[in-house]
């Protein structure tokens, strides 16, 4: 079993404590190496004044400091990381990045600042740095054996919008079929409007890998067969995966690629079938959907389209990582944190972009 908020809150009592608890998350017990030039030859600064040292501007500061004989720099546990440069107690950092690692259904920017006092803006920078740490960056081993596929749609019902924000075209119920009457054709009298369900949502591509239980998902311009096929050959071995889908026809575009590509048939109720090579079904996909949407609805309530890629990876990293201790998923997420740094700029930016 592995660590509670109360033992953990117990071992970082004060500033000094919260270092030395990061360190021992992102090096261990083995050689400290310089977040710089990554030299093993480093040495602790020991300050002169017990546990604290005294900053360029005179401050007294608990932070504990290192030094690298190679490259001759000083650095931190939290130098080269999302917490790189913050003003936020190291204390408060690591009680939020143990209940994004323990919160099955995410934690909202609005309650990180009322359990730990800092201003809504503070609280929301933070939540997109753990986010950041979370994300898989790099070279990433692609999905093979028993991949299941599934996509659907972020967003709120097309009724529960303002008039001024539904979209302008529209599907209308007619004897014949649906009808699509598009700006200027106006609309035929005694047929009642029938927005499109999908109207205005985000798209979103999902696939999960039988045999190791990872989680990968994407925001996608749209579910043709065209995107759904860039999307996936850039995630998983084509000639060695057998994809589980549903009956939607833009998987047909991936068939001659892959190993193998079996369907449910959802529009006749069927969501699980045994074959000679197993169990086909689409099961995890949905319902990692379903906790998917359930915590943006219950936990966030309103996602951006510029974000959700970060709350997708968050979700993907907490299902990725689910057999093992919230205390071991939050180690390995600060050990991902090195290298990344996410700037408030380039997060207000892409906002505005």
């Amino acid at each position: 079993m592995g660590l509670s908020v109360a033992q953990i809150a117990a071992q970082i009592a004060t500033e000094h404590d919260a270092y030395l608890f990061m360190e021992r998350l992102r090096w261990g017990d083995g050689p400290v190496p310089c977040a710089h030039c990554h030299s093993e030859d480093t040495a602790y600064i020991k300050p002169r004044n017990g546990r604290s040292r005294a900053t360029r501007t005179g401050a007294m500061s608990e932070r504990r400091v290192w030094r690298c004989r190679e490259c001759r720099r000083q650095f931190s546990a939290i130098t080269g990381t999302v917490f790189h440069g913050t003003k936020v107690p190291l204390r408060t950092w690591v009680l939020v990045v143990f209940e994004m690692a323990a919160s099955k259904n995410g934690v909202s920017a609005r309650e990180v600042e009322r359990k730990h006092g800092v201003c809504p803006r503070t609280a929301w920078f933070m939540m997109h740095r753990i986010r950041e740490a979370m994300a898989e960056r790099g070279p990433v081993q692609a999905m093979a054996g028993v991949v299941q596929a599934d996509e659907t749609f972020i967003g709120g019902k097309v009724g529960n919008r303002h008039k001024s924000r539904r979209r302008q075209r529209v599907w209308l119920r007619v004897a014949d079929g649906d009808q699509l009457i598009l700006p200027g054709m106006g609309l035929p009298l005694n047929i009642k409007e029938r927005p499109s369900p999908q109207d205005g949502k985000t798209p979103v591509l999902s696939l999960i890998s039988v045999e190791t239980g990872q989680a990968r998902s994407v925001v996608v311009p749209d579910v043709t067969g065209a995107t759904l096929r860039k999307a996936i050959a850039e995630r998983v071995r084509m000639s060695e995966t057998v994809l589980h889908t549903d009956e939607h026809k833009g998987y047909k575009w991936l068939a001659g690629e892959l190993a193998g590509h079996e369907t449910v048939n959802h529009s006749k109720d069927e969501y699980a079938r045994r074959t000679t090579a197993g169990l086909v079904t689409t099961n995890a996909a949905e319902g990692f959907f379903s906790q998917l949407k359930r915590s943006l609805d219950g936990t966030h309530h309103r996602v951006s389209r510029v974000h959700l890629h970060r709350y997708l990876a968050e979700f993907d990293y907490r299902y990725s990582t689910r057999r093992v201790s919230d205390e071991s998923r939050m180690q390995a997420m600060v050990r991902r944190a090195a290298g990344r740094r996410l700037t408030y700029k380039r997060v207000i930016e892409r906002a505005a972009a």
